[in-house]
């Protein structure tokens, strides 16, 4: 019984995280606005310009993705001759309420200083992670394979067992729970798998549809797209620079909140 007794303590626990974790009352967003540059309201949202040796950059908060905050980035070459355009050019300095610049967590004699996702590299991985998650769910398969073999052991061992009726309607009632938690695990194993997935299937059309792109501008030319820069949730301000070497240094100021919203009323 002891075994028995463990398993039903590790299945009941795990139910009970996994059911408590969906029942946060509110959630946080972020929320960002330029404050630097030239700033207009463009369809509701804050836009703002910048300009530098003919380097043009309009920009705007989108939205908040997963793990980034997104900008909305359109840039033209208003020079006389091509430039290359790469999102991996935009790097940002986390700053605190006095736009003091913040350590950074990883060491703290250094500067917060962070780069936007290169969207090549980023759809480069999503091969890779499809195949760990495969593994993971296989390795899940197994475990939960075990788990079974450990319940109808135990099941079987102490259903030979003489007792009185009491202790053997309190055994039908443990096991019960037991196979309705394996059960459950197993479930929860595949929705996982099933929302990672889809998540994965999202991540690959982000990067490869929605995000700002590697491109040589022609004189006249402009791009657009979207920029993603990790998520800095201390910091009071990002200020971000796109840089072309020998060619321009453009910076944008953004204010950032967090915002507590019900979960119910999130859109």
């Amino acid at each position: 019984m002891k075994l028995f007794s463990v398993l039903t303590f590790i299945l009941a626990i795990g139910f009970v995280v996994v059911s408590l974790s969906g029942c946060a009352p509110t959630i946080t967003t972020y929320r960002l606005n330029p404050v630097s540059g030239d700033i207009a309201t463009i369809d509701g949202r804050l836009v703002t310009k910048a300009e530098q040796n003919g380097v043009g950059i309009v920009a705007s908060f989108e939205r908040e993705d997963m793990e980034f905050v997104t900008l909305d980035v359109e840039i033209k070459n208003r020079t006389d001759h091509s430039i290359d355009v790469n999102p991996a050019d935009f790097h940002f300095t986390a700053l605190g309420v006095e736009q003091d610049t913040l350590p950074d967590p990883r060491n703290a004699g250094l500067a917060f200083i962070r780069t936007a996702a290169d969207p090549t590299y980023e759809a480069g991985r999503m091969s890779l992670k499809r195949k760990l998650e495969t593994k993971r769910l296989k390795r899940a398969k197994i475990f939960n394979t075990i788990l079974m073999v450990a319940i109808i052991a135990s099941d079987a061992s102490s259903s030979s067992t003489s007792r009185s009726y009491r202790e053997y309607a309190n055994n039908r009632v443990a096991h019960g729970i037991a196979y309705q938690g394996l059960a459950i695990k197993r479930a929860i194993d595949y929705s996982t798998f099933g929302d990672r997935m889809q998540r994965y299937n999202y991540e690959e059309y982000r990067w490869r549809e929605l995000a700002l792109k590697a491109h040589t501008l022609a004189p006249g030319e402009l791009v657009r797209g979207f920029v993603y820069l990790p998520k800095v949730a201390n910091a009071h301000y990002l200020a971000i620079n796109y840089t072309i070497p020998e060619q321009a240094n453009i910076p944008l100021l953004f204010k950032q909140e967090l915002v507590q919203q019900r979960k119910n009323q999130r859109r």
